[in-house]
């Protein structure tokens, strides 16, 4: 018996090998999104540890130690990838807020407490309130600008190398200091980025004159340091030693413009 009723053809399917060209760019997407960029300051480094690894090896393999080029390959590789790691840059979505200061690095509170900013910055001698943030070798060391504003000056100044974690290193250690002048107004903050033991080059790439924007990426201390943020006097901190900080994001003070303090 036979039946004559019409029937609709199911929609095509759309070609498989577009289906696997969407994926693979998602899937790119979704790897670039988890993987920070390098800070240019890095790339060099990372770049060289690649090579010579690379050279390394390939010079054992050809003289016939092929075991031991082996695991130069491994070691090598090993080491490329923790460097790389220091030099990560990730991506920071900072307050929208002009009137707070954030913390200017990845690590620890290692100090809240009074203190002078820099002398060779010739502001007045006043302690002010001051969070030093320690960075060890697992934290990411680009730092990042506390505040919105427009830098006044920027001071160089060398000096020894001790241990980061120590009090008196803010001190004697090389440093790199930094004065913004706050968007919100008022006194100017100051950020200082301090070597520690193994450190050994600073880079800053803000001028004086440039616009500071809130959380962007300025410089970047090389292998183990510590930051610290000099706050105007009066202003009330929001961390407490011990606490891990997020560089770009967290807070660590709200600013009172000059017209509204006293009142």
């Amino acid at each position: 018996m036979s039946h004559s009723g019409n029937h609709t053809a199911p929609p095509a399917a759309p070609p498989a090998t577009a289906d696997a060209g969407g994926g693979l760019r998602h899937t790119l997407e979704l790897v670039r999104s988890a993987v920070p960029p390098l800070h240019p300051g890095g790339r060099g480094i990372v770049a060289a540890a690649a090579g010579g690894t690379l050279l390394a090896r390939t010079l054992l393999r050809r003289v016939g130690l092929r075991r031991a080029g082996a695991a130069v390959g491994r070691f090598g590789l090993a080491g490329t990838a923790a460097t790389a790691l220091f030099f990560r840059e990730p991506k920071r979505v900072p307050p929208a807020d002009i009137g707070v200061v954030v913390s200017a690095a990845d690590g620890l509170v290692a100090l809240v407490d009074q203190a002078a900013p820099p002398p060779e910055l010739g502001l007045p001698d006043t302690p002010r309130p001051r969070v030093s943030v320690f960075l060890s070798l697992l934290d990411v060391h680009v730092q990042r600008v506390p505040v919105a504003g427009v830098v006044t000056e920027v001071a160089y100044r060398a000096g020894t190398f001790l241990s980061a974690d120590l009090d008196k290193a803010s001190a004697d250690n090389e440093r790199n200091s930094v004065v913004i002048a706050p968007a919100a107004g008022g006194d100017p903050v100051v950020v200082v980025q301090i070597a520690g033991l193994l450190a050994r080059r600073i880079v800053c790439d803000l001028r004086a004159g440039s616009q500071a924007e809130l959380g962007s990426t300025y410089g970047l201390i090389r292998f183990g340091s510590r930051v610290d943020v000099y706050l105007p006097v009066g202003t009330t901190t929001l961390v407490r030693p011990g606490q891990r900080m997020v560089g770009g994001e967290t807070v660590l003070a709200r600013l009172t413009p000059a017209s509204d303090s006293g009142g």
